[in-house]
This record gives structure tokens, C-alpha cells and sequence, in this order.
């Protein structure tokens, strides 16, 4: 059943962390994607950029706005796309990034 893993950020507290914690942050990244290749688990993952547009269509016309919402300094910073069990499992996986510590990691499942 597969799993998409939402990775959150906040790119001011991101660029207040010491160089030692980032660092971390990233092996950990390594590490749980070492194991899931391991286990046949890993489908992908990637980082993803700051920029966001949100495009909304109505009335035959779309308007665009810059995005992430101006309410919020969370970004969506990257995703992993894993193969396992079930929910639960998932939820093993996301707890193990560096960044659960900092911010919530979204979990969800992709409907077949």
C-alpha cells in the first residue's frame, strides 16, 4: 500500500539551526532511505523548492496567486513516496525523519 510522506519546513527556523543539526537532519534522511531500499519499501523522494503558485479556475478565466499561504512560514520542503504494510508502518517511517522533531510530517494514503 503505498504512502505519501509530506515533509514540512519552516525556512526561518530551517536557517537558524546550528550546522551540527542540519547535518544530522540529513543523515537521518540517508539512513531511512538506505533501510527502505533495503526493504523494497522506497518508491521516491525529492526535495522541492520554495516557490509555490496556487492556481484557482472559475468562471471559463484562472487567476494565480504566489503561494505558500501568506498566513503561514511552513513550506511542503520535499516528500517521500513509500511502499509498506499499512498506515501504521508509514507512520514508523515518517517519525523517523530529523525534521518530525521540528515539524509535523503529513501522512497519507494514495488511493489505488
Amino acid at each position: 500500500m503505498k504512502h505519501l510522506l509530506l515533509i514540512q519546513n519552516n525556512v526561518d527556523t530551517w536557517n537558524e539551526l546550528p550546522t551540527s543539526e542540519i547535518e544530522g537532519i540529513m543523515r537521518a534522511h540517508a539512513a531511512v532511505q538506505q533501510e527502505l531500499r533495503a526493504t523494497g519499501e522506497f518508491v521516491e523522494a525529492h526535495e522541492l523548492g520554495e516557490e509555490a503558485k496556487f492556481v484557482r479556475n472559475g468562471a471559463g478565466t484562472y487567476s494565480v496567486t504566489d503561494g505558500p499561504f501568506i498566513e503561514t512560514k511552513e513550506i511542503v520542503a520535499g516528500y517521500y513516496i513509500v511502499d509498506c504494510a499499512d498506515m501504521g508502518r508509514a507512520v514508523e517511517i515518517a517519525a523517523k525523519f530529523g525534521e518530525a522533531r521540528l515539524w509535523p510530517i503529513e501522512v497519507r494514503r494514495i488511493d489505488p
